[in-house]
């Protein structure tokens, strides 16, 4: 029995914005039902350039109607630039988390984004975006190489039980497995040998000093803390100052002041702000 959020469960039960939109300006659609999991997804554009309205169809589990869900809520309201920066991580942490072997579902719906937002670019004349080219890796469900290799980039995938997990390849014959485990080797390879200096915003409005403080902290700072065991809260943002709870090992850690410094502030000032001030919420 899979262990779902609540907002998992409401989303689900209820979902929003299901059906199609008429004359859409932009429509992805990834999967197939043979796979067990296919999602259409639909946007149309108001004059300003924002996504004025956003719909879907899809066939899978739980995870995946909630997953398409959730998406079709948070870029509502976005420009095209704006949406096309969301992850299938945004999507499940949008969610309160997903089961790893759902994951996945996420994957699907961050995809079927990126194909809506290609097929807009490319004047809408057809309801489906080809995969760019590459070597199928795993025939079982039509996994690309490129979609294995940044699965493992974006969301450190070690495993091919987790690529599996978010991707679902491997998870038929098994006949691809030792070439799943060459492209995690060579990715984190990659990875390992440091990718090149993210460069700072030199100024922000609030809200990038939001989202960017938010994507600072996944993709920098509590992948590190739960390697020890612990991890982070993002409590408040005003301004410069950024208030936190340490959660896990961290809240009982001796040196969590040391952590906040060092790890935490010292990330938010690399790739944010010079100006940030991280403080623990008081007790």
């Amino acid at each position: 029995m899979w262990d779902y959020t609540e907002k998992v469960k409401d989303h689900f039960l209820n979902p929003r914005n299901t059906g199609v939109i008429e004359d859409p300006h932009g429509v992805g659609q990834v999967g197939s039902m043979a796979c067990g999991d296919a999602l259409k997804l639909m946007f149309r554009l108001d004059a300003e350039g924002r996504i004025e309205d956003a719909r879907f169809q899809t066939f899978g589990c739980a995870s995946a109607i909630a997953s398409s869900s959730a998406l079709t809520e948070m870029i509502k309201g976005k420009t095209l630039e704006e949406a096309s920066t969301i992850t299938n991580q945004d999507i499940a942490d949008y969610l309160g988390g997903l089961p790893e072997q759902k994951m996945h579902c996420s994957v699907m719906g961050m995809e079927a984004l990126q194909a809506a937002i290609k097929n807009y670019k490319a004047g809408g004349d057809a309801g489906n975006v080809e995969k760019t080219e590459s070597r199928v890796v795993c025939s079982c469900f039509g996994v690309t190489e490129k979609e294995v290799e940044r699965a493992v980039a974006e969301n450190d995938l070690r495993t091919v039980e987790q690529v599996t997990h978010y991707t679902k390849a491997g998870g038929g014959c098994g006949g691809c497995h030792s070439d799943i485990e060459g492209i995690i080797a060579r990715v984190r390879s990659g990875l390992a040998q440091g990718e090149p200096t993210r460069k700072r915003p030199t100024k922000l409005t609030n809200i990038q000093r939001i989202k960017l403080v938010e994507e600072v902290v996944e993709r920098e700072i509590r992948p590190q803390l739960k390697r020890d065991g612990g991890d982070i809260e993002l409590v408040d943002i005003d301004g410069p100052r950024v208030v936190v709870a340490m959660r896990g090992a961290c809240s009982k850690c001796s040196v969590a002041q040391f952590t906040l410094r060092d790890v935490v502030e010292a990330k938010l000032r690399e790739f944010v702000s010079e100006d940030i001030v991280v403080e623990e919420e008081s007790k």
